[in-house]
């Protein structure tokens, strides 16, 4: 497919007579674009991004210099196959920063819409991230991690491959994730520990007053009066039933290593 007429891309660029360029995309010097590669419109590429094969990206996507996407998967058990990265709309991604596709044949990585991945880190093969998170610098997330709407990774974060993060939760600087991160929630120490709401991305998130005092009550139930896992959930649920304790609860029933505990 052709480069749109109305893209603009640099002399000394190089892309694959096979790559899709879209309308309005601007491609900075000594970008490299490989075939089977498709940019939605209005795309900016800084000097020196590297978009190898199989990556697709939606529209108006910000990429930094030195950021590689599409890489192969950092897995000895790799073998060379087709595999994707699936990218949506409107991400910024900072420089120097990279990507991977998938492991296994035809396996996808996908990142969502409108997030916002700062300098230096990695996103792994598998993962899926949603919408609206932001990943700050030097964060590194393994393999097949999940990562729903509007969590908020700090500087220096890592988090162990097959672990999940839920919606707004915020993990502090420095941190290691090895469990499961249930929604709403602020998280720090090493290991990341609960460490009660994440109030400030509430009210961010236009939860009201009503929807805070219900978490907050979920919370305690959760990790603070010293109930089973199953009899804290089950008076969630009678007691505070809510499209967000559903969520919260659905996360937790669905954990396959098992939750953050104080």
């Amino acid at each position: 497919m052709p480069v749109d007429p109305s893209a603009r891309v640099a002399p000394t660029a190089r892309i694959h007579p096979d790559a899709a360029i879209g309308a309005g995309c601007v491609i900075g010097e000594y970008c490299v674009v490989e075939q089977d590669v498709a940019l939605g419109a209005g795309c900016r590429l800084e000097p020196y991004v590297y978009i190898k094969r199989w990556t697709t990206l939606g529209v108006e996507n910000e990429i930094s210099a030195g950021t590689v996407l599409g890489t192969d998967p950092l897995d000895k058990a790799f073998g060379g196959h087709r595999s994707y990265l699936r990218m949506g709309s409107r991400n910024r991604i900072r420089e120097h920063y990279t990507i991977s596709r998938g492991t296994k044949p035809e396996a996808v990585t996908v990142i969502g819409d409108d997030n916002y991945v700062m300098t230096t880190g990695h996103i792994a093969h598998d993962c899926r991230i949603g919408n609206e998170t932001v990943i700050c610098s030097s964060a590194l997330v393994a393999g097949y991690v999940e990562i729903e709407d509007q969590a908020f990774l700090s500087g220096g974060v890592v988090v162990h491959q097959y672990s999940k993060i839920g919606r707004l939760a915020m993990v502090g600087g420095n941190s290691r994730v090895n469990l499961d991160l249930p929604p709403f929630f602020l998280y720090s120490e090493f290991d990341a520990r609960p460490k009660g709401l994440n109030v400030v991305g509430l009210r961010r998130a236009g939860f009201t007053a009503a929807d805070t005092a219900r978490l907050k009550k979920a919370y305690q139930l959760l990790y603070r009066h010293g109930l089973t896992l199953d009899d804290a959930l089950a008076r969630i649920e009678a007691e505070l039933p809510h499209e967000h304790t559903a969520h919260l609860v659905r996360f937790v029933r669905s954990s396959r290593r098992g939750i953050a505990r104080e």
